[in-house]
């Protein structure tokens, strides 16, 4: 019922104008930005894009934007992703300025919108990442360069204001526009290549929609590489060309990438009727050469009128399209199973539009509190104003009363000057006069005080009626304290008339020194008039004794008349006097006038600040009733924030459902993908063809070993998913990275086993399929949800893989332990016996190279001195080698053994000591056949293959010999780098010895060359046929000799491990 209430006082109230108006931009903005951004494969339609645009110059930002497509799904379906990117670019581009501050703080959603849909490897998944990165680097340019505009458009002097004319500055900038310009090539190859250019892509939807997002791509690059050849010109004309030869190459590879992108742009029938993409010269310009400058033509961009767009869309139409459009997702990971379509776009609620009219009400209504406030203050301020010329009036009282006091201390003067003129009496009329008249004034000013001292009380009863009101104000304050924003203002009002309350009391505190001044004025006077009255009497006594005076005068003025005359110019004097002090006296009389009207005005003012008071009385009653009908609204307000919170708790809990959801089939997603690497691996076990591929147990073991820590990782992160279902991505890191090694494992296993004895490869290849099994147990109970049961899984395939760690350990060649004491003298020994054999296959191609010339002659024996001497070459350097060997070795012995002897660190490292057994064995055994290969070659018995084989393959013993010796050497070693020098020495010897033996078989080729110009037709017919026949032969010999050469090795490779110490259980 609550909910009912709410609405009926809104329609009680009305809605503004403004109100009305800002709904219908909410539901145009929201109409638009649902139509521009939609799951249809189709480009987006200008129109929407152009109202959302003129949105953000409405309200001045992109707030509106971001509010709305926060809501939507866009990570569940990439065309509806696709779409935000292609309109949030053109909102840069072309909005208000402030949008690109407030998208910047979108960025990482943004970032992550790429790095969701970049794992899709077909379709829009590498588009969209492509996409969010130049959007991502849009917004950091813009970040750090807020003077360039989301459009690029700069004029050569808006330019050089940014740049300042400064080097630095100029060579940061163009940075910053070359990482730009790669990422709209990056987003434009992109493009380009996921469409087939076989076909008219341009004219289909889908393609169109791929295509649209170029549009501002074109015109970004074309700004930018107008903006990229000022700034190098000016850079090469302060800076020397070496120092950007960086930003030359750059450019270079741009030029080329923006005329290809420009040149497929436009052969596209799209774009023509859209935008006229702009044509590049031939050749970039010279930065080297100034005056190319002057030449260069900047490129134009221009875009036709649209065609109008017929507004054909009715609210019928509309709807019938949200019904038929299809708005499911397709499978992205699934084989097949279809997914569940995104929610659709969120509908405005028209409770929260009424919650947002009340807030609206709230705020006008603490505005027009805020406004009344302001006129409290303003007639306060008046009143104060007021007072204050009231105390300036009453200091020009103080004054005047202050003149008037020294006027009579100048008449009581003049008195005692006159004391002796027969004048005196006038003086003394005179001054009773002046005491009436200060009389006069002392009872008006005593008039005035007690007015003054009326009004006085009349305030403080006002004061008391406005502290009542304040109190009662409080009261409703207190009723609101539950609501934040009215305390504040409540708090407001308190404080503004608690100032009021001090500033009345400053009134009256200032009308009380008033008064007090008055009544010390006052006071003063009396004390004159006092004065005045004991001058009266001084004056009265010096009048008998003038009277008695006049006497002795009156005698006296029959004897000097001459004195009378001087007399009578002294009493018209002081006539003068006394008309001058009747003139003072009419002054102060209009003084007093003055002073009434004075208090007139003030008696004026006094009502005017009544009726202010009784003003403020009736605002504060108001405000008390508009007070008590916002706690009304805020308490129906606060019960519908309590359902729409109820309602967020339930939407919040569906979308962690979807989310949990959506995360356990991109987990299946993964493990399916595994199960698959991991069912082809073991398919090999099934294919004849792979029994020819090989492996060794070392690297076996390289490949199987880091399988534990991965299962550990494994089973780590599948207790943390679930405890924490957002780690999911963890978890899809580690399947896909164990199911990898784990095929991987499994094909070198069987590779393994093709080389080894017959039961332990069995055994080998059965363990490999039984561990590829369980391990598509363990992801099939991953794939089930049962992660009770992985832990178990997880030890039993360790079991199975430590199994093949031990059967490849066992394949291993090894010296035997009993032989371990022995490998000291052994290695010693079998380095002495190869420096020995190569000293006698020396001497003996010497012998052999003496008989040689003794018994042939011409081309034969040239052909055996160059091969012999090859030969004889190639050993010298392979005893060089051995002996840096063995010095080498010799100093590895002594830096690792430590106190102990050698024979302890060579029965230490035993798998070393094995290296350089074989090495050793192997080079010896490579002399012995380069002789006997060299001695058939030379008697005419043997082929000049057999030596270059021979030659190559002593080379590789001794190649592994030098290995062998690098492994456990100083890289700063001396020795080392004497047999890096050696074994250089003896691959450039194998070499001469190979060239030697392929110059003489093609000296001994020519020399048997047949004249064929001699053959008739028959007889070449034959030779023809004959030889078709040999080479068919020789092929068939050949794939024999292959098949012949795997077997021998295959027990080459057993019976060393024999003679390496496999026991007989093993073989």
């Amino acid at each position: 019922m609550s909910s009912m209430h709410v609405p009926r006082v809104i329609s009680q109230r009305g809605k503004s104008s403004l109100e009305v108006e800002r709904e219908n931009f909410e539901r145009t903005q929201t109409t638009s930005i649902h139509k521009a951004i939609n799951q249809q494969e189709t480009p987006v339609k200008e129109k929407h894009v152009r109202t959302a645009v003129i949105g953000t110059f409405t309200e001045k930002g992109a707030s509106m934007f971001w509010s709305v497509t926060s809501k939507m799904s866009l990570q569940g379906h990439p065309i509806t992703c696709w779409k935000f990117c292609c309109v949030l670019h053109k909102i840069l581009r072309d909005g208000h300025h402030t949008a690109m501050i407030d998208s910047q703080k979108y960025s990482s959603h943004i970032t992550d919108l790429g790095k969701l849909w970049g794992h899709l490897k077909e379709g829009y998944g590498k588009l969209i990442r492509s996409y969010t990165k130049l959007l991502v680097q849009k917004l950091a340019f813009h970040r750090k360069n807020p003077e360039i505009p989301g459009n690029l458009v700069l004029t050569e002097e808006e330019l050089e204001k940014i740049t300042r004319f400064d080097v630095n500055l100029y060579f940061e900038l163009s940075v910053d526009m070359l990482d730009y310009m790669d990422g709209l090539l990056m987003l434009a190859a992109a493009v380009f290549g996921s469409l087939d250019m076989s076909r008219a892509n341009s004219m289909t939807a889908s393609g169109q929609c791929r295509l649209a997002a170029l549009i501002p791509c074109i015109h970004d690059s074309c700004h930018l590489y107008d903006h990229l050849v000022k700034l190098l010109f000016r850079l090469h004309s302060s800076l020397p060309p070496d120092t950007l030869v960086g930003h030359r190459d750059r450019f270079h590879a741009q030029f080329k990438g923006l005329k290809q992108f420009y040149h497929s742009s436009h052969n596209l029938q799209y774009f023509k009727n859209l935008i006229q993409v702009p044509s590049l010269p031939d050749e970039p310009p010279n930065f080297l050469v100034a005056s190319d400058y002057s030449m260069y033509e900047r490129p134009v961009v221009t875009v036709p009128d649209p065609e109008p767009e017929p507004e054909i869309e009715t609210p019928e139409v509309e709807a019938r399209e949200g019904t038929l459009i299809d708005t499911s997702t397709p499978d992205l990971f699934s084989n097949g199973a279809p997914s569940p379509s995104p929610p659709p776009p969120p509908t405005p609620d028209d409770r929260d539009l009424i919650i947002e009219r009340l807030m609206r009400q709230v705020q006008a209504l603490q505005a027009e509190l805020e406004k009344v406030k302001q006129e409290d203050q303003e007639i306060i301020r008046h009143l104060q104003e007021r007072l204050a010329q009231l105390e300036t009036e009453l200091n020009d009282m103080r004054q005047i009363a202050q003149q008037s006091n020294e006027e009579n201390e100048a008449l009581r003067g003049e008195l005692r000057q006159s004391s002796q003129n027969a004048e005196a009496a006038i003086q003394l009329i005179e001054a009773q006069k002046n005491s009436k008249i200060a009389d006069d004034k002392f009872k008006k000013m005593k008039d005035i005080y007690s007015k003054l001292r009326e009004e006085h009380v009349a305030l403080l009863r006002s004061h008391a009626d406005v502290t009542r009101q304040l109190a009662s104000e409080r009261n409703a304050v207190k009723e609101q304290e539950q609501q934040s924003q009215n305390q504040q203002h409540m708090r407001d009002i308190e404080e503004k008339l608690r100032q009021v309350e001090r500033e009345k009391s400053l009134m009256s505190e200032n009308l009380q020194k008033s008064a007090d001044d008055s009544a010390s004025q006052l006071a003063l006077t009396m004390a004159t008039n006092e004065a005045l009255e004991r001058s009266k009497e001084e004056l009265e006594k010096k009048i008998e004794s003038l009277g008695k005076t006049i006497e002795n005068l009156e005698s006296a003025l029959k004897n000097s008349e001459g004195d009378v005359t001087s007399r009578a110019a002294d009493i018209l004097a002081m006539q003068k006097k006394l008309e001058d002090s009747e003139n003072e006296r009419l002054q102060m009389e209009a003084a007093n006038k003055a002073l009434e009207q004075k208090k007139e005005e003030i008696e004026k003012i006094l009502e005017d600040t009544k009726k202010t008071v009784e003003d403020l009385e009736s605002s504060l009653k108001q405000s008390q009733e508009d007070t008590s009908l916002k706690a009304a609204d805020i308490l129906a307000l606060q019960k519908k924030l309590e359902e729409n919170e109820s309602e967020r708790l339930k939407a919040e809990a569906l979308l962690r459902k979807q989310l949990s959801d959506e995360n356990h089939q991109f987990l299946v997603t993964a493990i399916e993908e595994g199960e698959s690497i991991i069912k082809d691996s073991l398919s090999e076990f099934e294919n004849p063809t792979h029994d020819s591929v090989t492996c060794t147990a070392e690297y076996l073991l390289h490949r199987v070993e880091p399988l534990l820590t991965c299962l550990d990782t494994l089973q780590t992160q599948t207790n943390t998913y679930t405890t924490d279902p957002n780690s999911v991505h963890d978890l899809v890191k580690i399947v896909c990275e164990f199911s990898h090694r784990m095929g991987d494992s499994i094909i070198n296993g069987k590779a393994t086993s093709h080389v080894a004895p017959i039961e332990q490869g069995e055994e080998l290849a059965k363990t490999c399929k039984q561990s590829g099994d369980d391990s598509l147990a363990l992801l099939n109970t991953l794939k089930e949800g049962n992660y009770d049961k992985v832990d178990g899984k997880i030890t039993d395939l360790k079991t199975l893989l430590q199994g093949i760690i031990t059967q490849a350990e066992d394949l291993v060649p090894k010296v035997e332990d009993v032989k371990a004491e022995q490998m000291g003298d052994l290695v010693e020994q079998e380095m002495q016996s190869t420096t020995d054999a190569i000293e006698a296959a020396a001497k003996k191609m010497a012998e052999m190279l003496a008989k040689s010339r003794e018994k042939d002659s011409g081309i034969q024996l040239e052909v055996n001195e160059n091969i012999l001497d090859s030969c004889t070459a190639l050993m010298m350097a392979i005893k060089v080698l051995i002996l840096k060997s063995k010095a080498l070795q010799r100093e590895i012995v002594d830096q690792g053994r430590g106190t102990a002897s050698d024979k302890e660190f060579y029965k230490k490292h035993h798998r070393w000591t094995e290296g350089l057994l074989s090495a050793a064995k192997s080079v010896g055994l490579g002399a012995n056949m380069l002789l006997d290969g060299a001695d058939k070659v030379v008697n005419g018995e043997g082929k000049f293959e057999e030596v270059m084989v021979c030659a190559q393959e002593i080379a590789a013993s001794t190649a592994q010999l030098v290995v062998a010796s690098k492994v456990k050497s100083d890289k700063n070693s001396a020795n080392l780098r004497e047999v890096s020098d050696a074994s250089k020495k003896v691959s450039e010897c194998t070499g001469n010895v190979v060239a030697s033996a392929k110059s003489g078989a093609q000296l001994i080729e020519d020399k048997d060359t047949m004249d064929f110009t001699k053959l008739s037709l028959t007889q070449t017919k034959r030779m023809e046929m004959n030889s078709q026949v040999k080479v068919l032969e020789l092929e068939s010999n050949l794939e024999k000799e292959r098949v012949k050469l795997a077997g021998l090795r295959k027990q080459h490779y057993k019976l060393g491990g024999e003679d390496e110490g496999w026991s007989d259980e093993e073989s």
